[in-house]
């Protein structure tokens, strides 16, 4: 059979071609509206372009730190400026974004950091207790990552070896953050609550994560910058996808630890 036309010189190229990914809406973000308010946290105001360097930073420390493609980096954190963080900086040096449900008991967090076979976890002190009783349970042994939230004032210990912040200063603002290879490289992991049984992991990939972002817009109706209320947990399906949405459309993410 003769080979048409429209299969010569049609090979994925470059210039053709680029894997779909929610990663780059942060980095045009950054580029066309670098002062715009990206992050609203209690006082702290933070641009796209702190945000986007803050995330570089993030993957360039996990990267110093062995972390890299299908390396589980599990997340115990409330709507905070870091985990939204951890949204971009982990698939950015080619890990798996796996938030925990912060509602779970230590068993049921112990069973996800085994399953998912997590090297580091990053905690908010707030839920010291929980993570220190799973830690204990399983048989993973991350590095742990205390997140010490200047807006919380409750109680909780650190358990790690280092803090959120001093671990970014570890790394480049400039890193040269990576593109999956392959628009289904995994970007994030999920489990159910376990009402059946053990949590069930379900693995989104870079372009499941692309097209609902990029629908959430359409559905919604959304324009340039809006201002968006984090009442939705980050946990629950990645917020519905909104941490990489919301960049999209390079609007303000407002975030919120607790709905009251």
């Amino acid at each position: 059979m003769p080979i048409s036309p429209y299969d010569t010189d049609l090979d994925r190229n470059p210039a053709n071609f680029q894997p779909l990914s929610p990663l780059p809406f942060l980095e045009r973000a950054a580029s066309v509206f670098p002062n715009h308010v990206a992050v609203i946290h209690g006082p702290l105001r933070r641009t796209y372009a702190e945000l986007y360097a803050r995330t570089r930073r993030l993957a360039s420390a996990l990267k110093q730190h062995g972390i890299g493609k299908n390396d589980t980096v599990a997340a115990m954190l409330p709507n905070t400026p870091a985990m939204l963080e951890c949204h971009y900086g982990v698939p950015m040096c080619g890990a798996v974004l796996n938030t925990l449900n912060t509602r779970l008991d230590a068993a049921i967090i112990a069973f996800s950091l085994d399953h998912g076979e997590a090297r580091v976890l990053i905690a908010d002190r707030e839920f010291s207790g929980t993570v220190k009783e799973a830690l204990a349970l399983c048989k993973v042994k991350p590095l742990v990552i205390d997140y010490d939230d200047p807006v919380y004032d409750g109680p909780g210990e650190r358990l790690g070896s280092i803090e959120y912040e001093d671990f970014l200063a570890q790394g480049d603002p400039a890193f040269d953050w990576l593109m999956p290879t392959d628009e289904w490289d995994a970007i994030a992991l999920n489990y159910t609550s376990g009402t059946t049984g053990d949590p069930k992991g379900v693995v989104y990939h870079h372009r499941g994560a692309n097209l609902l972002a990029t629908s959430n817009v359409l559905t919604g109706g959304m324009g340039r910058h809006p201002v968006y209320l984090w009442t939705l947990p980050m946990f629950h399906c990645n917020g519905w996808c909104f941490p990489w949405t919301i960049s999209l459309l390079a609007g303000t993410h407002v975030c919120l630890r607790q709905v009251r």
